[in-house]
């Protein structure tokens, strides 16, 4: 037989291609593990560095107007076509026009680690998410791969970037494969995306890097009662969930309407903040939060807490520094869920737990990746109870979101079939204009 014969031969049996896809993969989220991970650490280590500093010199934060306007000459001078982060893999995956510039990675790196140092309020999920990106499109360049192959190297980006950030391989995976159309998973790219997210994980944690752990002490039995407080809890959540997002989309067109230079945007938004935060006298609701994350799980906080982190996330990202949402997400969900305690009958950590994940659920219309990460964080013993929180609260978070160009594949209900296929910011746009 020619050649050509014995490869339709070989090719005649589903395993043989399938073998080479499997090998062509596992060598490319290989090297992107290798990479971005490394990346990830070097991130992580830089924000714990930061947020050491600022706290132990807290004049520094009268400085955030400065480190707000050299963020936002950056990325005027730098940055303008990169200027919609997580925005633009999801532009650049539903409609691909050209590599994704590799200088969103030193920037959004460089602009989140100044974000921090100098006292805004913000999370490391967005940054991690682009490096894994802008690290991934050099894929496409070396390699010349094809539009699929394309989409399919982004998704892995951005599962290596969330999952080394977090230290949840799992749900890292699922997350890229959620994240990018709302209500459906792409399980083409299932392969890709949980190696990325594996070797990502591995390959941050060889730096030394640790990640912050969470527990639930007590876990109650699941019983019709507690699964309609559960219910309940789920569609605050959602609401709370849609309430982050609106708050971030407002906040962010009323600086790009009222200051026309971009650099002056910040630098308003910094000042406001650092009077703030010296009228406050509290440094609590700045960065990451964690100390407040874990404290939820056991300790009685103040009600109002998860309503200032909010402001403060939504007013610190919708003026233009740089950052993520999604600890800032953790700490709205947890500290909320802390204080449902009141008039839920729930232990407050199994609360705080569910809160944790739902927010972040119903904020970024991925249930089942939130969930699997609230197992990943807590144990597999508080899965039911995360599950109905997470989903209740995608449903009730309705269509918005803090990725506004997620594309609808799949309404939550038939009562808005008609806005299948459309971004989110569309949505967002006709209901404002109405």
């Amino acid at each position: 037989m020619d050649k050509v014969k014995i490869k339709d031969f070989l090719f005649s049996f589903e395993q043989i291609p399938s073998l080479v896809y499997l090998f062509k993969w596992v060598l490319i989220c290989l090297v992107l593990g290798v990479v971005a991970g490394s990346a990830s650490a070097f991130f992580l280590i830089s924000l714990d560095w930061a947020t050491d500093w600022r706290e132990t010199h807290l004049w520094i934060i009268a400085l955030l107007p400065v480190a707000g306007f050299v963020i936002g000459l950056s990325y005027h001078l730098f940055g303008d076509s990169v200027v919609k982060g997580n925005n633009l893999l999801l532009d650049e995956f539903h409609s691909p026009k050209k590599i994704i510039p590799f200088r969103m990675a030193p920037l959004v790196l460089f602009g989140t680690i100044l974000t921090h140092l100098f006292g805004g309020s913000a999370g490391r999920e967005g940054t991690a998410v682009q490096i894994g990106g802008a690290i991934a499109d050099r894929f496409t360049k070396i390699l010349k791969l094809s539009n699929r192959d394309r989409k399919i190297v982004l998704i892995a980006g951005i599962s290596a970037g969330f999952a080394s950030v977090f230290g949840t391989p799992l749900a890292g995976g699922i997350f890229a494969l959620e994240v990018l159309v709302l209500g459906r998973i792409r399980l083409d790219a299932i392969i890709p995306s949980f190696m990325a997210a594996v070797f990502a994980d591995y390959f941050c944690t060889i730096w030394g890097v640790t990640h912050t752990h969470y527990h639930i002490g007590t876990v109650v039995e699941m019983t019709p009662i507690t699964l309609l407080w559960s219910l309940l809890a789920g569609i605050i959540f959602g609401l709370v969930a849609m309430l982050f997002s609106k708050s971030s989309h407002f906040w962010g067109n009323l600086f790009k309407n009222k200051i026309k230079y971009p650099p002056l945007r910040p630098v308003v938004g910094g000042a406001i903040l650092a009077i703030i935060l010296y009228l406050m006298g509290t440094t609590k609701y700045i960065g990451l939060g964690v100390p407040t994350i874990v404290d939820a799980f056991s300790v009685q906080l103040n009600s109002y807490d998860f309503l200032l982190k909010l402001l403060f996330t939504s007013f610190t990202l919708g003026a233009g520094f740089k950052g993520g949402e999604v600890t800032p997400l953790f700490f709205i969900g947890a500290t909320l869920g802390n204080v449902l305690i009141w008039f839920i009958p729930l232990p407050m950590g199994l609360l705080a737990g569910m809160g944790f994940v739902a927010v972040f659920a119903g904020a970024t219309n991925t249930p089942i990746a939130c969930t699997i990460m609230g197992i990943e964080l807590f144990g597999i013993e508080s899965g039911v109870f995360i599950a109905l929180a997470c989903c209740t609260a995608y449903l009730f978070s309705g269509h918005s979101g803090v990725y506004s160009s997620q594309i609808i594949g799949s309404p939550k209900h038939y009562f808005f079939m008609r806005e299948k296929g459309l971004p989110l910011s569309e949505i967002e746009e006709k209901r404002t204009t109405k």
